[in-house]
């Protein structure tokens, strides 16, 4: 297989539907309109819509049928961004290489986004709904994710716990962040799929989990030693923040041994997986892609 290409290709049907549903959103005022295009249009690896589109494929499933629930995931991650940005949350002026929204039309109209697309997501969702009792229970997956049990928990869980001394805050409070901020909504693309295919949701979930782990420990790694031009954000604003990291935690060193610990943890599911007779070899090529990451 060729993975770049083949990444490529979902990557590519991602930004075709997102382009898609932005032309369909009719904001009525342009300073919305634009706000949003602004930050869902701003690229990036798009990782969510591509293993949502991947373990449908390995499901046997056509993936090219699924365009609203791609968007919303992507809508959801989105507005998380927006508001991760906030002077009041993370406050950093850069996102993907480009100044943050709030920075381009104010810390209002980057809310008012940001809450534009999360009502747009569940919108799209609820629509699909009708098509059947797995498209419910996909919805309902990524509301658990995005909401109070998931990633707005690990963000308040970020926000409670900075700028505490290690020894007051240690490896509970970073599992804490790490699995509700970053984790649960990764491994929700995952279940969503398995939803779909009425099957395998366990192995999903226990793939997803360990997968955005991978990808937040890889995160902090690069925090410290990546490329600013690459990565496409402020590097070592954690470290100065007094953010809870796995790096600052175990070191540099250790963060990358957990790394490839999860990386591991990624492969034992594909294998139950592949026991299935799921065809697995672009999730792996995946894993080690994220393990091995420069942005």
């Amino acid at each position: 297989m060729n993975y770049q290409k083949k990444y490529e290709e979902y990557r590519i049907f991602a930004e075709e539907v997102l382009r898609s549903a932005l032309e369909d959103m009719h904001c009525h005022t342009e300073i919305l309109q634009e706000s949003i295009g602004y930050s869902l249009t701003a690229g990036g690896k798009r990782i969510r819509p591509v293993l949502f589109f991947a373990m449908l494929e390995a499901f046997g499933m056509d993936y090219r049928k699924e365009r609203a629930i791609p968007v919303a995931i992507e809508c959801i991650h989105t507005y998380s961004l927006i508001h991760d940005d906030l002077p009041a949350m993370d406050d950093d002026d850069f996102r993907r290489g480009k100044p943050s929204n709030h920075k381009v039309f104010g810390e209002a109209h980057a809310i008012l986004a940001g809450d534009g697309l999360l009502s747009y997501a569940f919108e799209l969702l609820i629509k699909e709904s009708f098509r059947g009792k797995q498209y419910l229970t996909a919805a309902q997956t990524l509301a658990v994710a995005a909401g109070v049990h998931g990633m707005v928990a690990g963000q308040s869980a970020d926000l409670l716990y900075s700028g505490r001394p290690l020894g007051e805050v240690g490896e509970a409070e970073l599992l804490l962040i790490r699995s509700h901020k970053t984790a649960e909504l990764l491994a929700a693309p995952l279940v969503m799929a398995a939803n779909l295919a009425g099957r395998w949701e366990t192995e999903a979930r226990d793939f997803g989990m360990a997968l955005g782990h991978l990808f937040q420990t890889t995160d902090d790694i690069l925090d410290e030693i990546g490329d600013a031009a690459k990565v496409g954000k402020t590097l070592g604003k954690d470290r100065a923040e007094g953010k809870l990291t796995c790096v600052g935690l175990y070191g540099l060193d250790g963060a990358k041994r957990l790394a490839d610990r999860y990386a591991a943890s990624c492969n034992e599911v594909l294998d139950r997986l592949s026991g299935q007779n799921i065809e697995t070899e672009f999730l792996r090529l995946l894993v080690e892609g994220v393990r091995n990451r420069k942005q």
